[in-house]
């Protein structure tokens, strides 16, 4: 496997779990969310990547929309969590702050002698 396989696959269950995030307190449409998402260039993503993710949310019933008219363009589909969604983020968040001191407790741990 090299980088570029690597960054695909960790990317792939980071970019649900940050869309997750996104709108989980405030109702978002998808062009907002990938705005957002531009500010991290790791976690950039293209319209090809971001509609399909959150088609496949939506038919997993971890999100739901609705249309809004827009003051400043056509009507916008907004995206909020569902209760099966909020239960996944609690999940995900629980999951991602044990991976994350899983890492670094091996971080530390590679410095040590045995």
């Amino acid at each position: 496997m090299n980088i570029s396989e690597w960054i695909t696959q960790v990317r792939r269950g980071i970019l649900e779990y940050c869309i997750l995030l996104l709108v989980s307190d405030n109702p978002r449409y998808g062009y907002e969310i990938a705005a957002i998402l531009q500010q991290w260039e790791p976690l950039a993503v293209t319209e090809g990547t971001l509609y399909p993710l959150l088609r496949r949310l939506l038919k997993e019933k971890y999100i739901t929309s609705t249309w809004q008219e827009s003051s400043s363009g056509p009507p916008r589909k907004y995206y909020y969590l569902t209760e099966d969604g909020k239960n996944l983020l609690k999940q995900m968040d629980h999951e991602w702050n044990h991976l994350i001191q899983g890492v670094m407790e091996i971080r530390q741990f590679k410095g040590e002698k045995t």
